[in-house]
């Protein structure tokens, strides 16, 4: 068995948001599904006709059959979990609260407790709130494309959470996770593993394989939601971290000639303009360019020229911009290093962003191709211990 139980780094903010939700999950559980689990659904509820000919009658057993084995929650999810063939906007968010028992309850609210504190952080107390809800509408509506006729009520924060790793994945990709082995008697102890390892098991054994071999409902586990609500957490990661610094980089500085920009000349102008210490109009000319291939033609000190001045200028979505497209563009480039160093120090400009700063830093100093950079990262480590305590 191998069990995740929590990871590092952790921020030190207190994820009240996250708090709140695995309360919430734990309260509907005790006071509502435990209490109607043991009790007989209300013969005077109109929803309890349409439940029995729903699914009894397809599934070839009588009514009364089916009446005796049922109980008061069975027709609560029934009600406010979500059906396909009947579907809602209630119950998309009803149904992301409750649970079919102990352990599907416990699996789901163990991994919003490792991954969710990190993620809330990032994104802020309300706008953690939003994006959880939003992974939740997403994995519901793209379970829902595979079996818009089913009557199967779908229940539980899975989508959600799922939702909540694919941030995790992005933006923490050097967390590693705290993952007790169980193979009595063999080994009993606990691993340390990277985050983007655990979490691919999770997306591509757990889910894709399961999806991919079985129906949409196959084995009561909605192999579908999880992958629509990891798909949407990962989308809106990239979305907030790449949007803001590409908008006004287009924005903000001054507009060049299509024309032009699609013009050798373009990148001569570049070069001519840091050579004269002109780098406004060199970052200018650079968030004009037209795509990889132009960008591949000025040397990676230009590039690094143009994110240190962004920098300076105290713009660090800009700034950003720059050192990922040379991080994406140019692997192996002996200047990733001075890349990774101005990512992290472009995130240390932003609000609640040191966790990320820290993975680029580690990254800087795998990748230092002298001592300076090297400890010029670890610098700014210490500086980020110092603000926010232990990592």
């Amino acid at each position: 068995m191998l069990l995740p139980i929590g990871d590092v780094p952790n921020p030190q903010t207190k994820p009240y948001v996250n708090w709140a939700l695995i309360a919430i999950n734990i309260a509907v559980f005790v006071l509502i599904t435990v209490p109607l689990s043991s009790s007989r659904p209300d013969l005077s509820d109109p929803a309890l006709i349409d439940y029995l000919a729903l699914l009894g009658v397809p599934g070839g057993l009588p009514a009364e059959i089916i009446f005796d084995h049922i109980t008061a929650y069975d027709l609560t999810v029934f009600k406010y979990g979500y059906r396909p063939a009947a579907a809602s906007l209630l119950t998309i968010f009803t149904a992301m609260f409750l649970h079919g028992g102990w352990m599907h309850l416990a699996g789901n609210m163990l991994f919003l407790w490792i991954y969710g504190d990190n993620v809330e952080h990032r994104l802020g107390h309300l706008g953690y709130l939003l994006a959880y809800l939003g992974a939740g509408l997403a994995a519901t509506l793209f379970f829902d494309l595979f079996v818009p006729n089913s009557q199967v009520p779908m229940l539980g924060a899975s989508g959600a959470i799922s939702g909540v790793l694919g941030f995790y994945f992005l933006w923490f990709p050097r967390n590693r996770i705290k993952v007790f082995v169980f193979l009595f008697p063999f080994i009993m102890t606990t691993f340390l593993i990277p985050a983007r390892i655990v979490l691919g098991v999770y997306v591509v054994i757990d889910n894709i394989l399961p999806f991919m071999t079985t129906s949409a409902e196959g084995g009561g586990v909605a192999h579908g939601a999880h992958l629509g609500g990891f798909l949407a957490g990962l989308g809106l990661a990239l979305t907030i971290d790449r949007l803001p610094g590409l908008l006004r980089m287009k924005g903000a500085i001054p507009r060049v000639s299509r024309k032009r920009a699609n013009l050798m000349g373009a990148v001569t102008d570049i070069i001519q303009a840091i050579n004269h210490d002109e780098l406004a109009q060199a970052a200018a000319l650079y968030a004009k360019l037209d795509g990889r291939r132009q960008r591949g033609q000025l040397s990676t000190p230009k590039v690094l020229a143009i994110g240190e001045y962004l920098l300076t200028r105290g713009t660090p979505d800009e700034a950003l911009t720059v050192f990922r497209r040379l991080i994406s563009e140019r692997p192996g480039d002996t200047g990733l290093d001075r890349a990774y160093l101005g990512a992290g120090r472009a995130m240390m400009q932003k609000i609640r962003c040191e966790t990320s700063a820290w993975h680029y830093f580690l990254a800087a100093i795998d990748l230092a191709q002298t001592s300076e950079v090297a400890e010029a990262a670890r610098r700014y480590m210490t500086m980020i211990k110092k603000d926010n305590g232990k990592l």
